[in-house]
């Protein structure tokens, strides 16, 4: 939040202080006529020159408050991207230790670090229907807890296994979603991991309905309900 700050204005001065002509010689109507408005002006101008004033020293004394917001979003960016590159470092160890051939590619997505490791022959790392690639992906944000001391959100994905996965749980949730609405009951799904609910919740509340995790771990599925 900026600071306020109380533009000090010069104090205008009276008539008093105002540097006035000498007294006309008597006699010289004129010269009166002519002395009046010159006072007038001179005050008018005087306090002109005051708020001119003012307002300069207004402007040049008020330092714009940062950005917080900006701030916030690009520290936030920087940790994020830290993260991805400890995760590379550490799966790039991984992979020369198992010899297997793979290219790192890394990229933020919302508030998560996101980790892809792209090439042929990967399936061993992904395993059947990706318990491998959870528990590879655990011990890779146990290494960016390691090296940075805070809790990591980190996604991995090998293969596109996970992208080829979003593509069908976002398409079940949609199957699911219409037939919430048409049924008018809630329709419960099979369980899922943490990230195959997540994809569900994130595609229902984009179709504009709501849905819920319930049961405990491993069975913990998500239920879509109509309205």
């Amino acid at each position: 939040m900026s600071n306020a700050v109380t533009p000090e204005h010069p104090e205008t001065p009276d008539a008093a202080a105002v540097d006035a002509p000498s007294s006309p010689p008597p006699g010289s109507s004129a010269t009166v006529e002519t002395a009046t408005p010159t006072v007038t002006s001179g005050a008018a101008e005087t306090s002109g020159a005051a708020e001119t004033s003012g307002a300069a020293e207004t402007q040049s004394g008020t330092t714009p408050a940062p950005n917080r917001a900006a701030t916030g979003t690009a520290e936030r960016l920087r940790v994020l991207e830290h993260e991805g590159d400890v995760a590379a470092d550490y799966l790039e160890g991984l992979l020369d230790i198992a010899d297997f051939d793979g290219d790192i590619d890394m990229d933020v997505e919302g508030d998560r670090a996101m980790v892809s490791v792209v090439g042929a022959e990967l399936g061993e790392l992904v395993g059947d229907e990706g318990q491998i690639l959870e528990a590879l992906q655990e011990l890779t944000r146990l290494a960016v807890i390691r090296e940075t001391g805070e809790r990591s959100r980190l996604m991995l994905d090998v293969g596109g296994f996970r992208a080829r996965k979003r593509a069908d749980l976002t398409a079940l949730a949609l199957r699911t979603v219409e037939k919430a609405r048409s049924t008018g009951d809630p329709v419960p799904l099979s369980p899922m991991t943490p990230f195959e609910r997540k994809v569900v919740h994130d595609a229902v509340a984009a179709a504009g309905l709501h849905s819920e995790s319930e049961g405990e771990e491993p069975e913990r599925y998500v239920v879509v309900r109509p309205g």
